[in-house]
């Protein structure tokens, strides 16, 4: 399967540092998973207690689960190491950075895996150069084709 990844990340963060992480969950949510349904909008991480939780990551109901379905936007924990969890906080509190995810796919072994990145929020001037930036790529692009 290919990686799902947040396109709207990139506009919105400028991304420090990237990791991958393992997700729990519960059987439908991996068959919705697999499927693709899922939603990335306006969802991140938040370290609490010692453990860091995947919070508004939309995942939709599978319909053939009947009774035994999840909940869409539970939150859900990371599995990550206490080292990079106490790392990841130190950053979070003192820099006022944030941990957004980037994107989910699933590997070889058949586990899940979540790729979140340690990112700080881009102003708006920074959001309108970057498309303009990407504009002249895309034309750089179509003047080497045609």
């Amino acid at each position: 399967m290919k990686a799902i990844s947040n396109k709207r990340a990139l506009f919105e963060y400028y991304v420090i540092q990237k990791l991958e992480a393992g997700i729990a969950l519960t059987g439908s949510e991996i068959k919705s998973i697999r499927a693709g349904r899922i939603n990335f909008k306006d969802s991140y991480a938040k370290i609490s207690e010692g453990e860091c939780f995947l919070m508004n990551f939309h995942i939709s109901p599978w319909e053939k689960a009947s009774f035994f379905n999840h909940e869409a936007e539970r939150p859900r924990r990371l599995l990550l190491h206490k080292t990079e969890i106490r790392r990841l906080k130190a950053k979070v509190d003192e820099q006022g950075m944030t941990l957004i995810p980037l994107d989910i796919y699933i590997n070889d072994k058949g586990k899940c895996k979540l790729t979140i990145a340690l990112a700080k929020g881009k102003k708006v001037f920074d959001k309108r150069d970057t498309l303009q930036k990407k504009d002249l790529e895309r034309e750089k692009e179509r003047d080497a084709k045609g």
